[in-house]
């Protein structure tokens, strides 16, 4: 293993900070996808929603991740991080106020679509920030307690939409508009947060990047302390040749796999819990209980990612957590103790797909593309995850609890035999050789991504 200043860096003041700054995107993620399943109760009512048009309140929010990752992903590599990393956020700030004065459903799924399309675009901007910036050492427990932040949010949803529903009938506007304050306060702290030194070089600023990597690492460090990750001129074509689309590929199918039932549970966990026999204000209980153990579940993997490796950690979250799924399809009638006992493990046993959904795919792609493909990969990956929260309505009224939590449980067991196929083992790598092509990364083990 090579050594140099930055891959081998201590975790200083800085590093903890800008993972704290950075995880602003992921809990505001977390509490504007959260809110929406605790205010659409009085919206149903207010409006008198069919099941569609709930389902379009859902996963409106997804399909703008879903256009807002890929294009801020493309922005952030053609532009840097650093202006983006606050531009986005302005944008939730002002569309999720503007959700107080909405007067139908039709404006409320375009300004839910909207701030889903700034949500997306921070996720490659923050992330490739983070990985950029982190010691090898770190990178892997950094960038999952970024994810974990989404949870936070989750939770904090849960509990001021029940204290908001408090309000009378403009409780759910309280309730979308609140996100404007978090998302406030987390612009002004991302104010002054440098560029990063490895996109600088890469665009020929080297006395810009050599001023960053100063100030951060100390005097004496440069650029060519920077390990050499490709060709100068590689991009985003990339990610359809070689074997970089096969990349592509396994990141965007088992991060399907691992959001599409976490996301369509969340977006409607009141109902959901519900129909597994737990009502009102029981049901909002066992959302916030199982949100904060969600939250422990990617903890626990934290402390797990760099121990226990990237691949065992994968493969025995996605096969836990789906047969605990499978369960909760096979007895929906269960006493509550054991529904919630089966909800609690899957929110616990999940926790080791949802960090690897950042770690692997800005550990797999080099400087030049990094946000392009981390964006892509969200963007895809959302696509299953909106068609899954818009059917979760529906799936409830037609199909029954039962059988939707068994759909949910075979796709996230489909996770696990896609992990055991092709997941890599990236433990240890810097960022240049976990994303070349040859040298360190050809002996990624079990890393079978064919070329495309």
């Amino acid at each position: 293993m090579t050594t140099n200043p930055l891959d081998d860096a201590t975790l200083s003041p800085f590093h903890k900070k800008l993972a704290l700054f950075s995880s602003g995107g992921p809990f505001l993620d977390g509490y504007i996808l959260s809110i929406i399943g605790v205010a659409l109760a009085q919206i149903t009512g207010q409006w008198h929603l069919n099941d569609s048009e709930q389902g379009l309140v859902g996963a409106s929010t997804l399909i703008g991740i879903f256009l807002g990752a890929f294009a801020g992903g493309w922005l952030t590599d053609k532009f840097g991080r650093k202006t983006l990393f606050t531009l986005d956020l302005i944008a939730i700030i002002v569309f999720s106020a503007a959700q107080y004065f909405v007067g139908d459903v039709v404006w409320l799924i375009i300004l839910r679509l909207l701030i889903g399309i700034a949500v997306g675009a921070d996720y490659p901007i923050a992330t490739s920030l983070l990985a950029e910036f982190s010691p090898r050492k770190y990178r892997g427990p950094l960038l999952g307690l970024y994810v974990t932040m989404w949870f936070v949010g989750a939770a904090a949803a849960y509990i001021f939409g029940e204290l908001l529903a408090g309000l009378g009938e403009s409780g759910w506007r309280w309730m979308l508009a609140s996100a404007a304050l978090p998302a406030l306060a987390i612009v002004l702290a991302r104010i002054g947060t440098p560029e990063s030194p490895r996109w600088l070089a890469k665009v020929g600023k080297i006395d810009e990047a050599n001023a960053v990597l100063e100030k951060v690492y100390g005097p004496g460090v440069s650029i060519a302390d920077l390990p050499e990750e490709v060709k100068e001129g590689f991009n985003v074509r990339a990610l359809v040749s070689a074997g970089y689309g096969g990349r592509m590929v396994f990141v965007t199918v088992f991060w399907t796999a691992s959001i599409v039932p976490l996301f369509a549970v969340y977006a409607f966990a009141p109902a959901i819990l519900g129909a597994l026999h737990l009502d009102g204000s029981m049901a909002q209980i066992g959302s916030a209980v199982i949100t904060v153990m969600f939250m422990v579940g990617c903890l626990l993997a934290c402390l797990a990612v760099n121990k226990m490796g990237r691949r065992p950690l994968m493969i025995h979250s996605f096969l836990w957590s789906g047969l605990a799924l499978l369960l909760l399809g096979l007895f929906p009638s269960a006493p509550t103790a054991i529904i919630m006992a089966l909800f609690i493990g899957y929110a616990v046993l999940i926790g080791g797909t949802q960090i690897m959904q950042w770690v692997y795919p800005n550990e797999l792609f080099p400087t030049e593309i990094r946000g392009s493909a981390v964006g892509l990969a969200s963007s895809l990956s959302r696509i299953g995850a909106a068609v899954g929260t818009y059917l979760v309505p529906l799936a409830l009224s037609e199909l029954g609890i039962g059988v939707t939590m068994l759909i949910a449980g075979v796709i996230t067991l489909l996770g696990a035999v896609i992990s055991l196929v092709w997941a890599p083992e990236t433990r240890g790598l810097s960022l240049a050789e976990s994303a070349a092509l040859g040298g360190r990364s050809a002996g990624i083990r079990a890393a079978k991504l064919s070329p495309s």
